[in-house]
């Protein structure tokens, strides 16, 4: 009797992606041993596929830090709002300046379109010289600053309304390139601002569709106009808080510099990402208003940088008694003026030197209202814990190769040298 043959079969399994752990199946193909082979494919699922690569990067969403998807659906949101809220302004100023009407000029209507356009280049340079080196380090701040100010520009006459535009575009361009190189997990930040391309195109092609319609639903009916346009306004807002809210930056700055001190120093623990970014603040004003309260926020009473020339004779004695006390072989100096921490940084210092200082200058801020020795009690603090904490904030996921800051300016150079013996 002849022995009986086991059928075997082989499968193929096709799969897409450009990360180990975010994979998908396109196809199965089954080969038995008669060599037919059955092939079996979700065509729905690789033509979407095809479809979202044109406006995600390449490698989605492994590719990209959890805070992307969150971001980009509110921030497509507020753009969306945004193109609809244009039409409602262009066909107003259009009418304003007399179009459609006998009695306007041409020579008219272009001196105040040359005036808007004027104020707005002239808005865009000042802006940048005042806050040019403050928008990396404070990115989700400025990024929601300049969306207000956006919506500022739409309320505004023309020339105010121009400046405004110009500082949003200032303001948004350079704190869209920081957020882009933060969602970059493997080195795509072009291909992610690529594809941001593609998707504000998409929200602009429908904006574009929803404004002509709502222009012409209210046209000549200025109560409706208001309405729609106040009401867009209001969701433009709310929808760039949500997204400046979504994102958990893994950089350290002024602010998040002295959360994560605050709670160390109370815990001896370090708080993640994504807990100090329910944590920080997202506009200026708020950050004042908390400064003005008795609550304790550190990063308000430090200055880094100090013009050294700017020390009277008292403070002078005291930064050369510290120096050579407690700052022998740091790369920066400590100087308590009016109650701020002021930081001297070294001409050749590094970077680690800089984040050094800062948290140092923290801890000293820290002491100040217990009235002890602040020089001896914080070196004291960061011989023992600085290099803890340093370890622990690496190890909860936060950059500690930079501390996100405005340029220094004012730098020293120290030097002690030997006096020749003096003689009769």
């Amino acid at each position: 009797m002849e022995a009986s043959k086991t059928q075997q079969q082989l499968i193929i399994e096709e799969w897409s992606g450009y990360s180990s752990t975010k994979l998908f199946k396109t196809a199965t193909i089954t080969a038995s041993s008669s060599m037919s082979i059955t092939r079996s494919a979700d065509s729905f699922n690789h033509v979407w596929r095809r479809f979202l690569d044109a406006f995600v990067p390449e490698g989605f969403p492994g590719s990209v830090t959890p805070d992307y998807v969150p971001f980009q659906v509110w921030d497509s949101l507020q753009g969306l709002s945004t193109y609809i809220r244009t039409m409602l302004s262009t066909q107003a100023l259009l009418s304003a300046i007399g179009v459609g009407e006998k009695s306007a000029t041409i020579i008219g209507a272009t001196f105040q379109w040359f005036l808007r356009d004027l104020t707005g280049m002239l808005g865009g340079i000042l802006f940048t010289f005042y806050q040019g080196s403050n928008l990396d380090s404070n990115a989700k701040m400025w990024r929601l600053a300049a969306d207000l100010m956006n919506d500022l520009a739409f309320v505004f006459i023309v020339c105010l309304g121009s400046l405004s535009r110009s500082f949003t575009g200032v303001a948004s361009g350079a704190t869209r390139a920081a957020l882009t190189q933060h969602f970059a997990l493997q080195n795509n930040a072009a291909d992610i601002s690529a594809k941001e391309g593609s998707q504000e195109t998409m929200a602009t092609m429908i904006g574009m569709a929803l404004g002509m319609l709502v222009a012409r639903i209210t046209t000549e009916n200025p109560l409706a106009i208001w309405f729609s346009f106040l009401s867009l306004t209001m969701f433009h807002m709310y929808a760039n808080y949500k997204a400046v809210r979504c994102l958990a930056l893994d950089s350290l700055n002024f602010e998040r510099s002295s959360i994560l001190l605050q709670h160390f120093i109370e815990t001896g623990q370090v708080l993640s990402p994504k807990q100090v970014s329910t944590m920080e603040h997202v506009l200026p004003l708020c950050t004042t208003l908390r400064s003005s309260k008795s609550t304790k926020f550190l990063h308000t009473r430090v200055k880094l940088g100090l013009r050294v020339s700017s020390l009277d004779h008292p403070e002078m004695a005291n930064l050369l008694n510290s120096a050579g006390s407690f700052y022998k072989k740091a790369k920066y100096f400590l100087v308590e003026r009016k109650g701020i921490i002021s930081v001297i940084m070294h001409k050749d210092s590094a970077v680690a030197d800089i984040l050094k200082s800062y948290i140092h200058a923290l801890v000293m801020a820290n002491l100040m209202d217990e009235k002890r020795s602040l020089h001896l009690e914080s070196q004291s603090w960061m011989d023992k814990q600085y290099e803890n904490f340093v370890q622990k904030l690496k190890s909860s996921g936060w950059k500690t190769q930079r501390l996100l800051s405005p340029s220094i300016i004012w730098k020293a150079h120290w030097y002690s040298e030997s006096l020749g013996e003096k003689t009769d």
